[in-house]
């Protein structure tokens, strides 16, 4: 970023390539609607090319990044709705890839790893959104808990707890709804 500040548009294209992926996934998991996803990423990104000039490494640049998407992110939310009322955070054509391990031994296990992937899906619907942020900060984009209490601006305690909490509910919650699954067959 410090080579960016200086006029190295190629540095610039390092960031962005580096990190467009996971900076895009995690608006489009926080809130399921790709197309407003793509806006948030989109001014993420240019908010990055405005502060170019007077960048100052107080943190890594992943976590300032990510600090500027989650501030646009609960800007949108406060403006649509009360921040833990958050809901639809997946839709059914999202791809459950890389949420459960997939045990590739049998069909019928196949089936039942997608089966809980699913379930693992609707439960993360269900958790509160700041849970929900500190649980996919965590697990999809491998932050520690320490990173995401810099990019959420919380206590380090806070943030783990959100995380242990999230964990307890996910695994509350799918063993009940796995549960019923088997009742119903």
């Amino acid at each position: 970023m410090h080579q960016y500040s200086q006029g190295d548009h190629s540095a610039f294209e390092q960031l962005y390539l580096k990190h467009k992926g996971p900076l895009y996934r995690y608006f489009v998991r926080q809130i399921g609607d790709k197309t407003l996803a793509e806006d948030l990423y989109q001014e993420t990104w240019g908010r990055v090319i405005k502060a170019a000039t007077s960048y100052q490494s107080q943190a890594k640049f992943t976590t300032w990044l990510y600090r500027i998407a989650h501030n646009l992110l609960v800007d949108h939310v406060r403006a649509l709705k009360p921040v833990d009322n958050f809901s639809e955070l997946f839709t059914e054509e999202q791809d459950s890839d890389g949420l459960l391990p997939s045990d590739k031994h049998s069909p019928y296990a196949d089936a039942e790893e997608q089966l809980k992937a699913g379930l693992l899906k609707r439960c993360i619907v269900l958790l509160p959104q700041v849970q929900k942020e500190a649980f996919l900060l965590n697990i999809e984009m491998g932050f520690t808990a320490a990173v995401i209490a810099e990019i959420a601006g919380v206590g380090l305690e806070a943030t783990k707890s959100r995380i242990r909490y999230a964990n307890q509910a996910l695994r509350e919650c799918v063993s009940e709804k796995w549960q019923e699954q088997n009742d119903e067959r």
